[in-house]
């Protein structure tokens, strides 16, 4: 792809005398040789300098329910526009998005995708009476520079930011963003390394779990957490108390966990859909470990309306991907007992 200098100089990035250059964007600091390209392939050295292949270069735009991300305690029942690009810097073998988060970045051209400067995503997004926009479908930290810079525009009109991540995002660049994102919806696919290592390509996932405490702690996102739960991988009673057991410790009893149901995906299409029971089983072991606000994914035959940690009162009804607020104040506290209900509504 042809690159405009001018628009699409990376950010976060040490030269050295070799040529070579180290992006820290996210954590695998791919060192990166002359006329080469990281990992993501997204990020390429030309003449000693590193460049983004895919600034403002948009594979997916949609207008969704907010809770599609899925988040359902940050203004729920509200639209949210959704933009995804090219590339990521994860190789899951059961990725749901392959087809865009396994392509090369460095060889696409604009006929791949649509253009759309961050000006025109955040005037978008307004058109569309969306109160947030979201960086989706597949890791937002590989266009981190357009991420940024479309979140300060939105925050400057007032729409709200949610950053649709796996947490591989390296400490610079999640401090570089955190003053303009408002929503950390992340991935904790497994507590074990072996698990990481063996179907996503990475030896450490600890990086993982240390961002998503600093974007709560620090920068004051609010958090929810996904695992997608894959037969004979991470569906242990082991696997899941260590999951559930963690976010309630290290995120709080009222951070939702969304337990999604796994399908053939890209490279394990020999694996069956998840089981029911295991689910249910899911749901129990996080239940006791404390975990308030549990949500099954991908499966449609369970309860997934939002209910009062205090009182077992509904407060939000939801039918799939639609909700209505029916019992929480703007401030989050339920409107029957006046609990802290952990929602955020406005």
């Amino acid at each position: 792809m042809q690159t405009d200098k001018s628009k699409f100089n990376a950010m976060l990035n040490t030269k050295h005398d070799d040529g070579s250059v180290e992006c820290l964007v996210c954590m695998r600091k791919c060192r990166i040789p002359k006329d080469g390209t990281g990992f993501c392939h997204t990020r390429i050295n030309q003449d000693g300098s590193l460049y983004s292949t895919i600034y403002g270069l948009v594979s997916s735009a949609a207008v969704d329910p907010i809770e599609k991300k899925p988040v359902y305690h940050y203004l729920p029942g509200t639209k949210c526009f959704s933009l995804g690009t090219f590339g990521c810097n994860f190789r899951c073998k059961f990725c749901q998005n392959w087809e865009i988060a396994y392509a090369d970045g460095s060889l696409l051209t604009n006929m791949h995708g649509r253009m759309l400067s961050p000006k025109q995503a955040v005037e978008l997004a307004i058109q569309e009476n969306c109160d947030s926009i979201s960086w989706t479908y597949n890791e937002p930290a590989i266009w981190f520079e357009y991420v940024l810079d479309c979140a300060k525009i939105a925050v400057e009109h007032g729409v709200r930011t949610v950053f649709v991540t796996n947490g591989y995002i390296s400490p610079e660049a999640l401090d570089a963003i955190g003053p303009y994102m408002n929503v950390f919806r992340v991935d904790i696919k497994s507590l074990s390394n072996d698990f990481y290592r063996k179907l996503i390509k990475i030896q450490d996932m600890k990086p993982i779990l240390q961002n998503t405490i600093k974007a709560k702690e620090k920068w004051k996102m609010h958090i929810e957490t996904v695992t997608n739960i894959i037969p004979g991988w991470n569906d242990t009673d082991e696997d899941l108390y260590a999951i559930t057991n963690w976010v309630a410790e290290n995120l709080g009893e009222l951070t939702p966990w969304h337990a999604t149901r796994f399908f053939p995906h890209a490279e394990m299409q020999n694996i069956p859909p998840t089981p029911v029971s295991t689910l249910e089983k899911a749901k129990l072991i996080g239940t006791d470990n404390g975990l308030k606000h549990i949500f099954i994914g991908n499966i449609n035959s369970f309860d997934n309306n939002t209910y009062c940690p205090s009182c077992s009162k509904k407060i939000i009804n939801r039918n799939r991907y639609f909700a209505d607020v029916i019992g929480i104040q703007s401030n989050g506290r339920c409107s029957y007992c006046n609990a802290y209900t952990g929602v955020v509504c406005s």
